[in-house]
């Protein structure tokens, strides 16, 4: 199966594209997933296996940067969050590649998914934490206009001191 250059391979692609369908399509068998396929496209039997196999898995980098509990976040795939962070997952590990470097309440926030943010905080999420330039969740939800995710980060103690500004600026008007 191809590869792009930072490692993702077609279905991934595709699903970053957001060409849902397509992603389905060119998904390879269950047998055939990393742990990060399985726990992006929502393959929680698979992902059990794996992590079964090999627990250290739940926390292993794709080759784009980004560990199965980004990828779970980013395809909003609740099981396999609730899953992962059972079986250790970090809430707090950034993420290495070049699209984003965030920690999970980042990616939650950027796909806009106030109840996978709320399953990262009862998990221990920093909820002040942030990605490369200073960005938190609460920078990414104030810019996206969510409200559902500006409130639960507030409740939960968000600071919009901290961070790119962004909150701070929006939230003082």
């Amino acid at each position: 199966m191809s590869t792009n250059e930072r490692g993702a391979r077609p279905a991934l692609r595709a699903l970053y594209e957001g060409d849902i369908e397509r992603a389905l399509d060119l998904l390879p068998p269950d047998e055939a997933l990393t742990t990060y396929e399985a726990a992006t496209f929502g393959r929680t039997e698979r992902l059990r296996q794996l992590l079964d196999e090999e627990p250290a898995r739940v926390g292993e980098i794709s080759p784009d940067g980004f560990s199965p509990l980004h990828g779970a976040i980013f395809g909003g795939r609740r099981d396999a969050v609730a899953l992962l962070l059972e079986r250790g997952a970090d809430p707090n590990l950034r993420s290495t590649g070049t699209i984003a470097r965030v920690p999970p309440l980042g990616t939650a926030a950027f796909v806009r998914r106030a109840d996978l943010a709320e399953l990262l905080l009862d998990a221990g999420a920093d909820v002040n934490g942030h990605g490369e330039g200073g960005f938190t969740a609460l920078d990414s939800a104030v810019q996206n206009d969510d409200e559902p995710m500006i409130r639960l980060l507030l409740d939960r103690g968000a600071d919009p001191a901290v961070g790119a500004g962004i909150a701070r600026r929006q939230l003082q008007n």
